[in-house]
């Protein structure tokens, strides 16, 4: 995993010593403002028209995977730099040397490269992994983000720049200053920590799509010109396999996905919660690494053992589970911890992290596991993604949220806007843009014309989820996990298991009203019945009171010490809130944000706009 940045611009003349100066200085800070995501090389391209920046988390051919890489194929050169994992890179290894291609290094850099020489743009929907990159190649820019949109890529675009980086800091860092406008806060307090697909939330920054590429050249008159193009989409199709063959077709895309995603010049580990998605990778990987040991990771928080309340969404602790899937596989298993203090500490770093405001202490605490994960080990697999695809959370199976006309994991509005000014809520159109990206989102999912209504229904809020939820859960992973160093993999993200499992019919998702039933059959071989049936529990958090008293303090801190705070938030409001008890059963946001996570978010607002919105 890597760190990528750069620009396409017709401003300035490259061969200009001033300008080529002023250029390198752009393309450097930018390298500089993403090293995190790559602490181990770095380098920059300047040529032409386009300036490129690298930063690399060496992972393959720690040796010979340098970038940015340069290759010529039949007297054309191009220049890549990228960000991610290609897990088929043997079998399209094999398809180049059908051209007489002889590859210097054995990196997925250099493979991807020459297969855009060979085959152009059609190569994209053929490639297998998380990635995001780009290429130059005779004053063409080329940018590339993976199928599901597990790496990122951010962009600013004006008639004489385009500017681009996997992290929103990287855009900032070439000049191009923050700003905010109203949509930027219909994102942030409308649908955040989730962001419309496609949308930077800062005005003037977008977001290159899943699944898409867009090629960037200049006219004659030296005015940026940008074509974006998709090169693959969800689609719906009938499924013609019986309940035995589902089961065995989803088995192999599970086994073959986690196998490929094995693949690493370094030790690697895995996320072990006990919960049934994270406990069938761990297994398979255990048992492919045998004899030698597999290391895994469970999270917990100090004195969850004395205060933890269970709820409908979260009904068990982990930690149980994971003791007896340590032993199952027999792993050699750290059990981390973290303290009120750490994810505190962590609010900062996880806003950091993401450029905005995010999943509050959800994150922070990600990120600070990731960070210990990462002192021992660069690389993990984890068990996201399998909620989304196969079915898992509530909204999936309770009659009150799959009948909401609006996003199931957050159709309580007034939780959201509860602490803020009655007059800078009026001025947004909050429930109008929800409303929007919501029924646009619905527009775009693939019908069916033999879908009956319960198939559509669940259809819609797979997609939902696929597009929306499951990207918020993604670009937590991948930022925690880059800001630390860690390459996060994730394999129920292949691109094959979503298109695969998308089209089969919900009785075989639900077979026998076993939520995730596709899931369970292929665990029977890999795990104990305890872990096999039982009740999904999302990702843990803190159940300490103190907790919320210390979160209560430092928003009232924020409160007297940011003017730019107590312009949109409601003091009155805040005192009261503090004040009352938070229900730790109803979140606004998904299974876990609650009334503690809405007074972290608002620490992160108070963060966000001292640092990024002077």
């Amino acid at each position: 995993m890597c760190g990528i940045a750069g620009f396409f611009q017709t401003k300035y003349d490259v061969f200009n010593e001033h300008s080529c100066r002023l250029l390198t200085n752009k393309l450097t800070n930018m390298k500089k403002s993403i090293k995190h995501r790559g602490p181990d090389d770095d380098d920059i391209y300047l040529e032409g028209f386009a300036g490129l920046a690298h930063t690399r988390l060496s992972i393959r051919d720690l040796k010979g995977g340098h970038q940015p890489m340069s290759c010529m194929y039949r007297n054309r050169i191009a220049t890549i730099i990228y960000n991610g994992e290609l897990y088929n890179t043997s079998e399209l290894t094999e398809k180049l040397k059908e051209y007489s291609v002889t590859l210097k290094t054995t990196s997925d850099t250099e493979v991807i490269l020459y297969c855009y020489l060979v085959f152009g743009h059609r190569i994209f929907s053929q490639l297998n992994g998380i990635f995001s990159f780009a290429i130059y190649e005779d004053n063409t820019l080329t940018i590339v983000r993976d199928h599901l949109g597990v790496k990122p890529l951010f962009y600013h675009y004006d008639f004489n720049q385009f500017v681009f980086s996997s992290e929103i800091k990287g855009i900032f860092a070439y000049g191009i200053g923050p700003e905010l406008n109203k949509e930027s806060w219909c994102e942030i307090i409308g649908l955040g920590p989730a962001h419309t697909p496609g949308n930077g939330v800062f005005e003037n920054i977008k977001e290159l799509l899943p699944g898409h590429f867009m090629e960037i050249t200049c006219d004659s008159h030296k005015n940026i010109l940008c074509r974006d193009k998709c090169y693959w989409k969800l689609t719906s199709k009938p499924h013609t396999e019986n309940y035995e063959d589902t089961v065995n077709h989803c088995s192999y895309l599970i086994e073959d996905a986690i196998e490929k995603q094995m693949v690493s010049d370094i030790p690697i580990c895995t996320f072990l919660s006990g919960g049934l998605d994270s406990s069938l990778v761990s297994a398979i990987v255990a048992k492919k690494l045998a004899p030698d040991k597999l290391n895994t990771y469970s999270f917990d928080f100090l004195g969850n053992n004395k205060n933890f309340k269970a709820s409908s969404f979260q009904s068990t602790q982990d930690r149980p589970y994971v003791d007896i899937m340590a032993n199952h596989i027999h792993s050699n298993h750290s059990y981390l911890e973290c303290t009120n203090k750490d994810q505190i500490d962590c609010l900062y770093k996880a806003m950091i992290a993401r450029d905005m405001p995010c999943m509050a202490d959800v994150e922070s605490s990600m990120l600070y596991f990731c960070n210990l994960v990462s002192q021992e080990c660069k690389v993990t697999l984890t068990g996201e993604c399998a909620d989304e695809i196969f079915g898992g959370y509530p909204w999936f199976h309770r009659e009150d949220m799959l009948n909401q006309v609006t996003f199931p994991w957050s159709y309580d509005l007034d939780a959201r806007t509860c602490l803020f000014k009655d007059d800078f809520i009026r001025e947004l159109p909050l429930k109008e843009y929800i409303n929007e990206k919501y029924l646009n989102t619905i527009k775009e999912c693939p019908d069916l014309i033999d879908d009956d209504k319960i198939e559509r229904n669940r259809r819609k809020i797979c997609y939902l989820n696929v597009r929306w939820f499951m990207m918020t859960l993604l670009n937590r992973m991948d930022r925690c996990s880059m800001f630390s160093g860690l390459e996060a993999r994730v394999p129920y993200a292949d691109y094959r298991i979503l298109e695969y499992v998308f089209n089969v019919p919900w009785k075989y998702k639900c077979y026998n009203n076993q939520a995730k039933s596709l899931l369970v059959e292929c665990g029977k071989n890999y795990l104990p019945k305890e872990v096999l049936y039982r009740k999904k529990s999302p990702y843990p958090k803190t159940y300490d009171p103190d907790y919320e008293k210390l979160l209560g303090n430092l928003a009232l801190e924020e409160f007297h010490a940011n003017p730019k705070l107590s312009e949109i938030i409601d003091k009155e409001k805040l005192v009261n809130f503090i004040k009352s008890p938070k229900d730790y059963g109803k979140p606004w946001y998904g299974q876990l944000m609650a009334g503690p996570q809405m007074l972290a978010y608002i620490i992160q607002i108070s963060y966000w706009l001292k640092e990024y919105i002077k």
